[in-house]
């Protein structure tokens, strides 16, 4: 799954149109170096995160959250589910506990009680309707029920023959708790949640849905799927879901129930046997997404009309079992830094910046002073950076030292080479950010600057080469300035060079 990147707009309704859909991050917390909540939120602040879901209401995160502005959705764990469906006062003591403590300092907007109950903990399903209604009168106890609405995250494989959507139906078996569910819903304003996956819808499909059909690819007419009933086209299967649980709900007779998709995304890497879970597919994916959220597209079924959805994942989760796919689903890694760049122009502020246009390659935090030193020294001999920036009077000399000035360094680089990922690596002593470097007069190439301009860098030809007797000046902390007489190397991507004892393989 996955950003660069996850996103407050507004309210939660998406029933009718003059209310925006947002885009919001799940924030699982399976990794064996969880950050620290102040960790988590200064990545939401930079990324422009205005919308998120915890799986619990832990409260170190929500102290973390508080006046933010940050909208969260908490949830009740399923393994607390039982005991809260079948005690009134225990309802209360949670929301007590997790809720007004915290509110309104904390700009919780909704609770999820338990996820995908009806199938993957059955034998709570009897105590379900219990649990929502007993979160809901304890909220209207504390004079919060207007303020915080209350539903449940229900899995998408409740909804059998699912296309052509106009002929979708939930599994009847579970009627007798979806029918009162559903007039909870409706009688209380809150929405029908619904975790999509198109990645396993195509995987189980067994070549039937085209990949591009899953990720949202634009498709000629021809190669759309087509609802027999309703002849309407549907070219994603994101929409075509969306649709199939408006026609199950009708089904049922309920018509103003909103959908939110509290799960969709899709995993970077994978085992062998998911040659489809890739970070190219995983970008295409939730950057289309993110794109078809926030244009407010809508559905066939209600065009115009977005559907507010939370990408999962905001991290990768390497503690979770099962397969490789399982713990790629984040957009982000431990350390905070991308998976990968989100392709969003025209996306506005959503997950940082633009981050096709606005990024950065800035020294990785906890690197090897001497690996960047080498780094920093090839940037500025064989690599071709103007470094005198860095001279002693020069705007970015200070501070003096190894980190700030690779940065400049791998920074101009990077830019020289027109932002390509291959060119922030420095043998993984740089990352790509979207958080702008600059600093006093000390303008960053790609930075708006102050006069809201950017910084030009020119790029050197793509063949260029450096001769046998060149000799560069090196311009590094002041504890390491020298010259360095660096014989034949080929351009940075494809070189590799040893400085210092130090064996960089720039590629």
């Amino acid at each position: 799954m996955a950003v660069h990147i996850l996103l407050l707009l507004l309210a939660v309704s998406v029933a009718t149109a003059d209310e925006d859909a947002f885009i919001g991050a799940n924030i699982g917390t399976e990794l064996s170096d969880m950050p620290h909540p102040t960790q988590v939120v200064a990545l939401l602040k930079a990324q422009q995160i205005r919308h998120v879901r915890l799986y619990d209401a832990d409260r170190g995160m929500l102290v973390a959250l508080a006046n933010t502005g940050i909208k969260v959705a908490v949830s009740v764990p399923n393994e607390q589910l039982l005991g809260i469906g079948q005690s009134n006062s225990t309802a209360a003591n949670w929301v007590s506990r997790n809720i007004v403590a915290h509110y309104p300092a904390t700009n919780i907007t909704t609770i999820c009680v338990g996820s995908e109950v009806l199938t993957t903990l059955p034998n709570a399903a009897p105590v379900l309707v219990n649990a929502l209604k007993f979160i809901h009168s304890a909220l209207v106890a504390s004079n919060l029920d207007h303020q915080i609405k209350v539903s449940t995250p229900l899995s998408s494989s409740l909804i059998l023959d699912s296309f052509p959507p106009s002929q979708a139906f939930f599994n009847r078996s579970w009627n007798p708790v979806l029918v009162p569910m559903l007039n909870f819903l409706q009688s209380t304003g809150s929405s029908l949640m619904l975790n999509i996956y198109p990645y396993y819808d195509y995987m189980q499909s067994n070549g039937v849905i085209p990949l591009d059909y899953a990720l949202f690819k634009p498709l000629p007419p021809n190669k759309e799927a087509v609802d027999s009933n309703t002849l309407v086209h549907y070219s994603n299967v994101f929409d075509a879901m969306v649709d199939a649980a408006y026609f199950a709900m009708a089904f049922l007779n309920f018509t103003n129930i909103p959908v939110m998709v509290t799960e969709s995304g899709w995993p970077s890497k994978g085992d062998s046997n998911e040659p489809d879970a890739t970070l190219e597919n995983a970008n295409t994916y939730n950057s289309n997404l993110i794109r078809h959220v926030l244009n407010q597209t809508g559905t066939p079924k209600h065009p115009g009309i977005g559907v507010s959805t939370y990408i999962y994942e905001l991290y990768n989760e390497d503690n979770k079992p099962g397969p490789l796919s399982e713990k790629n689903w984040g957009l982000f890694d431990a350390n905070g830094d991308p998976v990968y760049i989100l392709h969003l122009t025209g996306s506005g502020s959503v997950l940082a910046n633009d981050t096709t246009n606005q990024t950065y390659c800035t020294a990785r935090d906890g690197a090897d002073p001497k690996m960047l030193q080498a780094a920093l020294d090839w940037a500025c001999g064989p690599g071709k950076v103007d470094c005198s920036g860095l001279l002693q009077g020069q705007p970015c000399y200070e501070p003096d030292n190894v980190i700030a000035h690779a940065t400049y360094a791998f920074d101009t680089y990077y830019h020289q080479m027109r932002k390509d990922p291959a060119a922030c690596n420095f043998n993984g002593v740089a990352v790509i950010t979207t958080s702008d470097p600059s600093h006093g007069s000390c303008i960053f190439p790609g930075s708006l600057g102050k006069n809201g301009t950017m910084a030009n860098i020119t790029a050197p030809s793509l063949n260029s080469t450096i001769s046998d007797s060149s000799a560069y000046k090196i311009y590094g902390s002041s504890s390491l300035r020298s010259i360095l007489t660096v014989p034949q190397f080929s351009h940075f991507p494809n070189t590799s060079v040893t400085l210092f004892n130090f064996n960089f393989d720039f590629r």
